[in-house]
């Protein structure tokens, strides 16, 4: 088949654009979610695959404010709602919209905020310690300038999977003592002290940055709850199509999706049978997640630790209860 392509007008081609569009199976008359709007790669070319609707959500302002441009040339098939992915139910149900055909989520950081210095996402290029998606509520500074070093720590662990978080911490509350942090090359600068560069090359400080970015906007915890809030609003036979960039967030999409489509293991012979619990409420489409080709890779080198997982919503009702062991 011939790769989709985005619009012109789309500054960021989306990494697994083919194989998400695949797995939501866009069809004439459907309606379609992207609820991580970003800078539209994935909403047009769903618009342009088939005559059909599409819901963008973003909750960066500055994202959502530049979607309505595009919004206006769509002919009225594309929506703009400003709010989080994890809100979509009441977000569409707002739009006056209770089923969708498929709901595609890209987890993380967009290009956009990234090739942003004044966002404070990287430190490639010096910015402001900010971090904000929504741009409102603590920012990076806020945290590692007030949280305890054991908070810090436990951040940097978790989120960042930084095996030197106690030695990182650390060095950023004797070096806030001095003067509170301000700037994203501050922050780098000093874990780079402390840290020591990899062997693949990759700066010190990308997990502590990482740990915050993920800390200060919540990003899994808003990923559980869009993961629920998509299982509330796809019809069945919809389709969810999930691209993550790394472990945390794919082993939250692959909890999910094992739990909801009853693929979990076994219980133990020793324990008694739990009967009459929930009808799964999702089947895979493919067991193990998809990855991007060598060509893709070379193309865009951000698609290297995309992983792409699809499921199929089923007929069965929404789980009540939050899905359990995903993290």
């Amino acid at each position: 088949m011939t790769p989709a392509r985005p619009a012109a007008d789309a500054p960021h081609i989306p990494v697994l654009l083919d194989e998400v569009l695949d797995a939501l199976a866009v069809k004439d008359n459907g309606v379609y979610v992207d609820g991580t709007f970003g800078a539209g790669g994935y909403t047009l070319a769903v618009l342009g695959r088939a005559r059909c609707r599409v819901y963008a959500i973003d909750r960066d302002p500055n994202a959502a404010a530049a979607g309505r441009a595009l919004a206006e040339a769509r002919d009225g098939r594309l929506t703009l709602l400003e709010g989080r992915f994890g809100d979509m139910d009441r977000l569409l149900a707002e739009s006056g919209v209770n089923r969708v055909d498929g709901v595609a989520l890209d987890i993380g950081v967009s290009s956009m905020q990234l090739d942003q210095p004044e966002r404070g996402f990287s430190f490639a290029k010096d910015g402001p310690l900010d971090m904000r998606m929504e741009q409102a509520g603590p920012s990076a500074a806020d945290v590692v300038n007030t949280a305890g070093e054991t908070e810090l720590a436990d951040i940097l662990f978790r989120l960042g999977e930084e095996r030197q978080s106690r030695r990182v911490a650390r060095a950023i509350a004797a070096a806030r003592a001095e003067k509170p942090f301000e700037r994203t090359l501050e922050l780098a600068e000093v874990v780079a002290r402390v840290v020591k560069k990899s062997a693949d090359g990759i700066h010190p400080a990308t997990r502590t940055f990482q740990a915050l970015r993920i800390h200060v906007n919540d990003e899994l915890g808003e990923l559980e709850r869009g993961l629920a809030a998509a299982e509330k609003v796809l019809a069945p036979g919809g389709r969810l199509a999930v691209v993550t960039f790394h472990s945390l967030e794919d082993r939250v999409v692959k909890g999910f999706l094992k739990q909801r489509s009853g693929d979990m293991p076994a219980p133990s012979r020793h324990l008694p049978q739990v009967a009459g619990g929930p009808a799964p409420t999702f089947t895979l489409v493919n067991r193990k997640a998809i990855a991007a080709g060598a060509a893709e890779v070379a193309r865009n080198p951000r698609a290297r630790s995309a992983k792409l997982r699809a499921a199929t919503r089923t007929a069965a009702p929404a789980w009540t209860q939050p899905a359990g062991g995903a993290r």
